[in-house]
């Protein structure tokens, strides 16, 4: 537990609505302070069979009260004029396996991020054949990757050449590239995608997405809940851990999103009426807020990219949530700590104690939160 505790009663001249995001008295918080048990066991190696199926633990961050409840019961806990914002973007086959030309000595691409046409930054394995110049061949040939630059952090810039649609292709020929965590085969590769994805682009899903189904979302739909849709490809800094032992240290990684007008335009409505706007996982919530820092508190159509850290103590703060449906996240991570800041530090370690004591499915196909 670290030595601190929120404000309560005024925030930096505001008057307290919920946890403070902004001031901590004490000393500034640790990585480790996001640390926790988690047997082995409650790591969720495959998906339900049924996606609206898991649980939902629903946490309110003003009083910390802690109800046990299924996905697909969101109909009963949510209100009309309230508003979803989904992420539709879409995981690309990332992962491709293929051989040096000449030789035939084996590497394994993992594409994280498109820079221009056919132009992408890339992980290769093993790093030391990838070097400037050199070509890899994938699919007996149909997909041709050539090394263009070795970048400072070792990821590569290729340029691939083929012959028809680039995504198509992927989709014969390349992998689902996994969470590490996830060491069981995914028979149905379409169970780590949502049923709203659209948009190429993710190296990882958007997780808490995944619980939804198309009845579910008619469901919400008739009962007078607006669904939006905004754009973040997510990159696999997702999951890597945070090695700094100051949080303030840690470089966040960067992911390009898009809102369209038609969601900037609701959300306005939204707010305006005094509905509540819910993102759907923590890529539709950085996205969202990344926007309003950017301009003045105002969610607006945009492309650009961010590497918004949210986490208690930070400077950036909620300008745009008032509701988060989100996975359960691991130990020391970004997404922990973004949870922590909009939830308050002790409510969130306090339902992640409960859902490990009432065995909650952790990580990706693992079940969900609501907070309100």
């Amino acid at each position: 537990m670290p030595v601190c505790r929120l404000l309560e009663g005024f925030c930096a001249g505001q008057p307290y609505q919920g946890p403070c995001y902004g001031l901590i008295l004490g000393e500034n918080m640790k990585t480790s302070d996001f640390d926790y048990d988690l047997p082995e066991e409650l790591i969720a190696q495959t998906p339900l069979k049924d996606r609206d199926a898991s649980r939902l633990l629903v946490l309110d961050r003003k009083t910390g009260e802690i109800q046990h409840k299924v996905f697909r019961d969101l109909p009963q806990i949510l209100r009309p004029g309230d508003t979803l914002i989904l992420n539709d973007s879409r995981v690309i086959p990332a992962r491709l396996l293929g051989n040096k030309i000449p030789g035939g000595a084996a590497i394994e691409f993992l594409l994280l991020e498109r820079r221009e046409e056919d132009v992408w930054e890339i992980i290769t394995r093993p790093g030391r054949k990838a070097l400037p110049g050199t070509r890899f061949s994938f699919g007996d040939g149909r997909l041709v990757g050539e090394i263009l630059e070795v970048l400072p952090d070792g990821n590569r810039i290729a340029k691939f050449s083929y012959q028809g649609e680039f995504y198509a292709l992927l989709d014969e020929i390349g992998q689902i590239p996994l969470p590490h965590y996830i060491t069981k085969k995914l028979e149905d590769r379409q169970r780590y995608q949502t049923v709203y994805a659209r948009r190429n682009g993710s190296a990882a899903a958007p997780t808490a997405g995944l619980h939804f189904t198309p009845q579910l979302l008619e469901t919400l739909k008739k009962q007078g809940v607006n669904i939006g849709t905004v754009t973040l490809h997510v990159g696999l800094g997702t999951f890597r851990p945070v090695k700094a032992e100051e949080i303030e240290q840690h470089h966040m990684h960067s992911e390009r999103y898009t809102v369209p007008e038609e969601t900037a335009a609701l959300i306005r409505q939204t707010k305006k009426s005094g509905g509540r706007v819910i993102a759907v996982g923590t890529t539709s919530c950085r996205t969202l807020e990344a926007v309003a820092q950017d301009h003045g508190g105002e969610v607006v159509a945009c492309s650009g990219s961010t590497n918004l850290f949210l986490y208690p103590g930070g400077k950036s703060r909620f300008q745009v949530l008032d509701g988060l449906i989100t996975n359960f996240h691991l130990p020391k991570s970004t997404l922990i700590m973004l949870v922590s800041a909009f939830a308050g530090y002790e409510h969130t370690m306090e339902a992640y104690r409960v859902a490990v004591q009432e065995r909650y499915r952790f990580y990706s196909f693992g079940d969900a939160m609501l907070i309100l």
